[in-house]
């Protein structure tokens, strides 16, 4: 009998999350193990002073709820800061640009991280292993090195036309950083570089020894804490002793026959159940996959769902969200007859400037039936590495709204919102499907369509995640280059813009697991370096 299915971007961290359950790991240990080695094989995509939304279900042990790990905002943030400072706001709503880029790299662009606190207590509440084993794998490719991967150095230096700045630049701005990722001619190391960071590897093992407790109380954050206040960061000791996770019950709403479980705000799980119950009241399977009309009208889903988002949901701890709204069946019932009525909604944006994302994700699943679902990031590296520690910390600043009274808005201790929706689907008692995906805003658009393809269309799950991909949380409809221009000409003719991305595969990195009758089948997105192992 297999012991386990794991899918994730990167398959050295696949394949550390497979050895463990081949060990008699459970699906905890598997994804946490997974995650350590993503923090060191993709460093900019997540990191242990990253943060991120763990979806965990235990049925032997009763247990199904989340462990939420959102950054959140140092205490020396005034809600009016960066006021002054404001350019415009990304297209598709993930950050907005300031004149001095403080938000975007460097040391006050850190928020208090989440990461490493929520994989320890992972595996201290719910896993079998000894943490030291947990760590070992990450240890051992931080020492010995890891080969850099095409989806690695593309992210590095991937030019982009929106404003931002190169990642590759941003990895300068610390000599550390650029011990660690140039190499002697000041050039970004190549595909097929073996990496080693060996200072990443002394961190590692101090942690693997002391816990979480090193990072955020101990040694390691005295050094974490000088080094911020030694470059005007906003970051202090105080923020990383008094940070805690969240421990959160799933979001609930039905789809067809289905049961679906997200997470709740500041991630974008409610997105995605607002979405599905508006779309519940087409019968998408009859307009034809992608077609113009299915388009259209899952595209006005992802508006309204937006709209939502951007004026009422943010952290519950700072703003009131209206679930009984954004959940209930005859708000979606309204929003689906304005859609049907052929109306066009509007998403709002101040100086539109267009913007992209990335994070990584892991879904496990072990002979037990726990599965976990995983969505972890840096959200955009800060670029900052401090000397001796070998990682970089998030930068997570730059989505946060600069005008004071919005949802967004700055607070010491809020948390920013992420479309981070790590989602189980029940059918009847038992999960369905384990899906989840990495890239910024397009997550939620990702994961809805990873769903319809599944549930609505009949897909195989690797079909479901292969299959054209389009986004909509603007006036604009984005669309991968598979998408026939016959289609989108039609879209254009009812008054749609449409942006045709140069990339095949785009807009989230959808990775899942199936369950039919027992048989697991997983699927990692083929526009990442990653894939699916059963053990």
């Amino acid at each position: 009998m297999a012991r386990g299915i794991i899918t994730a971007p990167q398959p050295e961290a696949v394949e550390a999350g497979a050895v463990v359950m081949q060990r008699g790991g459970n699906a905890v240990d598997a994804a946490i193990t997974c995650a350590l080695v993503q923090t060191v094989v993709d460093p900019q995509m997540c990191g242990l002073a990253g943060f991120g939304s763990m979806h965990l279900y235990l049925p032997k042990k009763g247990f199904h709820g989340f462990i939420d790990f959102h950054t959140r905002a140092p205490a020396a943030v005034t809600d009016d800061m960066w006021e002054d400072q404001i350019v415009g706001e990304s297209r598709d709503g993930f950050g907005f640009f300031l004149k001095e880029r403080q938000n975007e790299v460097g040391y006050q662009s850190i928020m208090i991280p989440g990461s490493l606190k929520a994989y320890y207590e992972a595996v201290q509440e719910h896993g079998t292993m000894d943490w030291k084993d947990v760590c070992a794998p990450a240890i051992e490719y931080a020492e010995n090195g890891f080969v850099i991967r095409p989806h690695v150095y593309e992210f590095w230096t991937k030019k982009h036309d929106n404003g931002r700045l190169p990642t590759v630049e941003k990895m300068r701005c610390t000599e550390a950083g650029r011990s660690i990722y140039f190499d002697e001619n000041d050039d970004p190391k190549k595909v097929g570089t073996v990496l080693k960071n060996p200072d990443m590897a002394r961190s590692l093992r101090r942690i693997a020894e002391g816990g979480a407790d090193v990072f955020y109380s101990g040694d390691m954050a005295e050094e974490i804490a000088a080094d911020m206040q030694a470059n005007d960061g906003l970051l202090s000791l105080d923020d990383l002793k008094n940070y805690e996770t969240v421990r959160s019950e799933p979001l609930w709403s039905d789809y067809r026959d289905y049961r679906i479980s997200t997470n709740q705000p500041p991630g974008g799980g409610v997105m995605v159940l607002e979405m599905l119950n508006i779309l519940e009241n087409f019968d998408l399977a009859a307009m034809g996959h992608n077609s113009p009309e299915y388009i259209r009208v899952v595209s006005e889903a992802m508006k309204y769902a937006t709209i939502d988002k951007d004026t009422r949901v943010g952290d519950p701890r700072y703003v009131e969200v209206p679930f009984d709204e954004l959940l209930d069946k005859g708000y979606a019932a309204s929003l689906a007859a304005q859609i049907t009525a052929g109306e066009i909604s509007h998403v709002e944006r101040l100086n539109e400037v267009p913007e992209s994302q990335d994070t990584t994700h892991v879904c496990t699943l072990d002979a037990d039936g726990n599965a976990v679902t995983m969505t972890h990031s840096l959200g955009m590296p800060s670029g900052v590495v401090t000397k001796g520690l070998g990682f970089m910390y998030n930068g997570c600043m730059s989505v946060f709204d600069p005008r004071p009274g919005r949802a967004g808005s700055l607070a010491p201790g809020k948390g920013r919102f992420t479309a981070m929706s790590p989602t189980i689907v029940f059918k009847g008692d038992d999960p369905h499907v384990v899906i989840g995906a990495p890239g910024g805003t397009f997550i939620t658009m990702g994961v809805l369509q990873g769903l319809l393809n599944t549930l609505d269309f009949g897909m195989s799950i690797s079909d479901a995640i292969a299959a054209p991909r389009f986004s909509t949380n603007s006036d604009t409809i984005d669309v991968t280059n598979r998408i026939p221009r016959f289609v989108t000409d039609e879209l254009e003719k009812l008054g749609y813009p449409v942006a045709r991305s140069y990339l095949s595969y785009h807009f989230a990195g959808v990775h899942a697991i199936r369950i039919d009758d027992g048989v697991w089948t997983g699927a990692a997105d083929p526009g990442r370096d990653g894939m699916a192992l059963i053990v």
